[in-house]
């Protein structure tokens, strides 16, 4: 299938590892132009080479999304480069743990600027562009947006805002034909997730329980499938397709556990 994605510049902040360096090749291998946002700077650089080591062409922005006045800046250098943007992936988070216990209101507050407010601002930045060609923007959310997950109320708190987000500009973006989806990974092997493995006594047995729950062939999901379907939802090939929360998971938020 033709995604139609060639010379297409997509925005994808947190690009330059997991996910995001995941849809980064997978946008590359379509022929599209990925803009790799990343506050890692030498991680971006060396992926933006990687893509150009191909035969494609990248751009990597080094910055901080914390600040709105970056989120402006990545638009702007990504215009000036390109003179377009088509679609936007806001994948830039971090699950940080801050609990209701574990917290405090100021911990709170820093990590839904760290998670959430950053979504917003891409957004708002980049729409006048979007409006151009009729772009997308794929949101990419979290299972413990709909399941919890326990002491990491700032990160579960910015999924499902970022959820909430994905329906409302869906609504509010009807009349410039600008399609907004979201998509929401469960348990997918990222160097963030083996960093989370690494904090347990026996890493290998705490991710075989994990595995063993997984419906579907009982594996992790791939940050390549997550890469798919958010590339199929910024495509023509979706274009009928808005307000959608896709779960790429293997079954694993809605599947009944009784079938295992």
């Amino acid at each position: 299938m033709d995604l139609e994605l060639k010379d297409k510049v997509v925005v994808i902040t947190g690009g330059a590892s997991g996910i995001g360096a995941a849809i980064v090749c997978g946008a590359a291998r379509e022929g599209a132009i990925p803009v790799i946002v990343d506050r890692c700077v030498a991680a971006a650089e060396q992926l933006e080479e990687q893509v150009r080591a191909s035969g494609g062409a990248a751009l990597a922005i080094g910055v901080d999304l914390v600040a709105a006045q970056n989120c402006k800046l990545v638009v702007e250098e990504t215009l000036d480069r390109f003179g377009r943007l088509d679609a936007l992936i806001n994948n830039a988070g971090v699950n940080d743990r801050v609990g209701l216990e574990s917290g405090s209101p100021a911990e709170f507050l820093a990590s839904i600027e760290r998670n959430l407010l950053h979504y917003y601002n891409m957004a708002h930045y980049a729409l006048p562009a979007l409006k151009k060609d009729r772009g997308a923007i794929v949101n990419i959310a979290s299972k413990t947006a709909v399941t919890g997950q326990g002491g990491t109320s700032g990160y579960a708190a910015s999924k499902g805002a970022i959820l909430a987000l994905t329906r409302e500009w869906a609504v509010e973006l009807l009349p410039y034909e600008i399609r907004v989806n979201a998509v929401l990974p469960a348990e997918v092997m990222t160097p963030m997730y083996r960093n989370w493995l690494a904090e347990f006594e026996d890493p290998e047995g705490k991710l075989n329980g994990i595995v063993s729950r997984i419906p579907l062939g009982k594996r992790m999901t791939r940050p390549e499938e997550i890469a798919a379907a958010t590339l199929f939802l910024i495509s023509s090939q979706s274009g009928h397709t808005t307000g959608q929360h896709i779960y790429a998971d293997g079954g694993y938020v809605h599947l009944d556990r009784s079938l295992l």
